[in-house]
């Protein structure tokens, strides 16, 4: 499906506030259910692969949008996990060096603000291990291809991840002009082993202007909606956000005029 709409020019980097296009918390109300259903398997979340489509019943109308996701970070911070996380896949328990490039998909229902329209969103998540990077460079230019969204990741409890932070942002904005940016904070729940104070995520956040998502590291409750809910979110907005600013005039088969306005006045 085209992804377009109607909207005025506006700075691509604007951080949006939480809720302001789609409705936040909507997969604990009772009208989600039908939808939500669709990535659920008998209470837990459904293993989606890169050629299985959504299926939705004949009586229900819904869009799907794809986009693709690259999981940024150092080896070890929780790239694997993160990405399994998100697909409420089972995250493994120790720690192993992705070899090569892992994709993993996300189906994510939303809920327009103004219009009440649902969307499903198709995030194709790309991960790489640190080390492939660094031999084969051809891998990085692969994952940055066409991408949609950058998800910058550090760990809690590795005070160089946090570090490499800027170092990381400044790569993954080369040659890469209309990119959604996120910072993502892993294993936040291990606060007796911190390396990484709130005052110093407060300072970085100030300084580069991206929303940090806090991730805990407990891999009981991968089914957990409540959990990857914000993070899911969030970048269904400003993803839907950077579409519409970005073909601006151009307008949307199936969009309403109220879901322009949407975008234009948040």
């Amino acid at each position: 499906m085209p992804r377009q709409c109607v909207v005025e020019p506006q700075d691509m980097a604007q951080v949006l506030d939480p809720g302001s296009i789609v409705v936040a918390d909507w997969h604990r109300s009772a009208d989600s259910k039908e939808f939500f259903s669709r990535i659920l398997h008998k209470k837990k979340r459904r293993n989606f692969g890169l050629l299985e489509a959504l299926v939705m019943p004949p009586n229900v109308s819904v869009d799907t949008v794809n986009y693709k996701i690259f999981i940024s970070g150092k080896s070890g911070v929780g790239k694997t996990a993160l990405a399994a996380r998100l697909a409420g896949l089972n995250i493994p328990n120790m720690h192993y060096e992705t070899t090569g490039i892992e994709t993993t998909v996300v189906y994510w229902p939303v809920k327009l603000r103004e219009s009440g329209r649902v969307l499903f969103f198709r995030l194709q998540l790309w991960d790489c291990g640190e080390n492939a990077l660094r031999r084969f460079d051809h891998l990085l230019p692969s994952c940055k291809e066409q991408v949609d969204a950058i998800l910058f990741l550090f760990s809690f409890t590795d005070r160089a991840s946090f570090d490499d932070l800027s170092n990381q942002i400044a790569r993954g904005s080369e040659s890469c002009d209309r990119v959604v940016k996120l910072v993502v904070g892993t294993k936040f729940d291990l606060f007796m082993h911190t390396d990484v104070t709130e005052r110093e995520v407060t300072r970085f956040q100030e300084v580069w202007g991206l929303p940090v998502f806090r991730m805990g590291g407990d891999v009981s409750n991968v089914s957990n909606l409540g959990e990857v809910a914000p993070l899911l979110n969030c970048l269904a907005e400003h993803l839907w956000h950077q579409d519409c600013v970005a073909t601006r005039s151009t307008i949307l088969p199936v969009a309403t005029q109220s879901e322009a306005a949407t975008v234009v006045h948040v």
